[in-house]
């Protein structure tokens, strides 16, 4: 087998390797082209394609990701992984360790690691490499990756919510919200809703979003019901779509052009956190991109005569 033949067979292990340590599709596809270029340019027999790329790509994501923390210091507003519509790797043995490892929530209490813990923990809980393997990718001891791994896994279990395992309930419940959010039926999303849900989201500064979450049944069901109905007036549709291995939907404006991702936590047959990702910076890979402001204009000038 080719090089080329090995790097395709194993690229999705190595990008879904990479949106778990950086949570950003267009970073962990950055991260496994210059993997490509180390793995070709390698003038040394390599042994094992998956012990070389898998090193590679878990030592670039780190540099990567110590970069981007810098960044995200100074972002506006809550800051959301990039969604993921769907992830290329697929490993029918840990198929629920997968889902769980790329959630919105999961994500979000990966960055609460260091570089290292966070490449450790994904090597070792989400991929099952042995621990040989992971001292290797991070180039670090046996012994200190132990270490890492164990205060990983006291940080992820610290915050760490379980979904719903039976995915057909969480599905059917998911349906029942977007038809109640479709017909304003205020009862019928409070229904369905946690009595601390909250709803929050990522604009980036780019684009219009909430001042602060909303958090409570009332409220929510209150502000997507009267929201919602006066986008479709100006003809922005949705289509359901798992979102980062949950429940969720598209948002697209009139000419079909994404507007925001919505990401559903479902735990105990309720919905318990509603994300959205507006910012434009993080949709490009969805697809062509809508101006949010202009539809925020829209639906405010909408608005404007009842009010």
């Amino acid at each position: 087998m080719s090089r080329t033949e090995e790097f395709q067979e194993l690229r999705p292990l190595l990008f879904s390797i990479a949106y778990r340590i950086l949570g950003s599709v267009s970073e962990a596809e950055d991260v496994v082209q210059e993997t490509w270029l180390r793995f070709e340019a390698s003038p040394a027999q390599i042994r094992s394609a998956k012990a070389f790329l898998s090193a590679a790509v878990t030592r670039i994501s780190i540099d990567v990701l110590r970069s981007a923390r810098v960044r995200r210091e100074e972002y506006v507003g809550p800051w959301f992984p990039e969604p993921l519509l769907a992830d290329p790797y697929e490993d029918p043995a840990r198929s629920a360790e997968l889902a769980d490892s790329v959630s919105m929530a999961a994500l979000l209490l990966l960055e609460r690691l260091s570089p290292l813990e966070r490449a450790v923990f994904v090597l070792r809980e989400v991929f099952d490499f042995g621990f040989p393997e992971v001292a290797s990718a991070v180039g670090r001891s046996e012994a200190a990756c132990r270490q890492l791994a164990v205060r990983a896994r006291r940080h992820m279990a610290a915050g760490r919510p379980r979904f719903e395992a039976d995915r057909k309930e969480r599905e059917e419940l998911a349906s029942r919200f977007f038809d109640a959010l479709r017909e304003g039926d205020v009862a019928g999303l409070q229904d369905l809703l946690a009595a601390d849900v909250s709803m929050v989201g990522d604009g980036g500064g780019k684009a219009p979003q909430l001042a602060r979450a909303v958090i409570g049944a009332e409220n929510v069901a209150r502000l997507l019901a009267s929201v919602f109905p006066w986008m479709a007036r100006i003809d922005v549709t949705f289509e359901p779509h798992e979102v980062n291995g949950q429940p969720g939907a598209i948002f697209r404006d009139r000419d079909g052009k994404v507007l925001h991702t919505l990401a559903l936590d479902v735990l105990d047959g309720q919905i318990q956190t509603i994300r959205s990702v507006i910012n434009p910076d993080k949709l490009g890979h969805v697809g062509p991109v809508a101006d949010a402001w202009a539809i925020d204009r829209e639906v405010r000038q909408a608005r404007r005569p009842t009010e």
